[in-house]
């Protein structure tokens, strides 16, 4: 799994530098059978974007990447697009990705994250919680209409771009209830004032989070080698 996503993100045009950020020794073996550039980190990070922090401090790179290690499909187009949507901007630190849920089961799955977004594309709320909710339907009513009547829904797609100073500064940010609640690492930047620039894609992510996802992702993955 692992190495199929550092494959496809080597394939990202605006990436210079690709690493694996680990504190597990059976990772950093895993990754260096296929010749990827492993940095051992501490072992205490509340979240993947505290880890990502550490490694960035010895960086001195102008903008970091963070593609979760659990997507062995990510599309390199859909890093490039969440690059270049957040360079042109000046006042917005980090973005991220988007794409519009197809499944109705997606919209009540806690593991898939939603998010809204305003009129410019920044962030307003990231939820395991089906939001935008549509106050005159029941939820049955709502999640069998999705697709004809309410196009709004979201799907997060977990993978984020940072300008370096406010990265290192992330693990300074208080916790906020809302990330506590959510136990969603992004919310903290909306929580301390922070915009995120949300890019729409047609990339589906298919993270692994339970059994069921890497029986599909194990069956997506013997199809594409099959047809290579």
């Amino acid at each position: 799994m692992l190495q199929h996503v550092w494959e496809r993100a080597s394939q990202a045009r605006y990436l210079t530098e690709l690493v694996i950020a680990t504190d597990d020794e059976r990772i950093r073996e895993a990754a260096q059978g296929f010749d990827a550039r492993v940095i051992m980190t501490r072992a205490d990070h509340p979240s993947g974007t505290d880890r990502v922090a550490e490694v960035a401090s010895a960086s001195n790179a102008n903008w970091i990447v963070n593609i979760q290690g659990d997507e062995p499909l990510i599309d390199p187009a859909a890093i490039d697009a969440a690059v270049l949507g957040l360079i042109d901007q000046n006042e917005t630190r980090m973005s991220t990705l988007k794409k519009r849920i197809e499944r109705s089961e997606d919209i009540l799955d806690p593991n898939v994250v939603k998010v809204v977004a305003d009129r410019d594309g920044n962030a307003l709320y990231f939820s395991r919680a089906p939001i935008p909710c549509v106050r005159d339907a029941g939820t049955e009513s709502r999640v069998q209409k999705l697709g004809q009547d309410f196009g709004t829904y979201f799907k997060h797609i977990g993978l984020y771009v940072y300008q370096r100073d406010f990265l290192l500064g992330y693990p300074d940010l208080p916790q906020g209830p809302l990330e506590r609640s959510e136990c969603l690492e992004q919310l903290r930047a909306l929580e301390n004032g922070f915009k995120i620039r949300v890019i729409e894609t047609e990339y589906d992510s298919l993270g692994i989070d339970t059994p069921a996802d890497w029986a599909r992702v194990t069956e997506l993955l013997e199809k594409f080698m099959v047809s290579r």
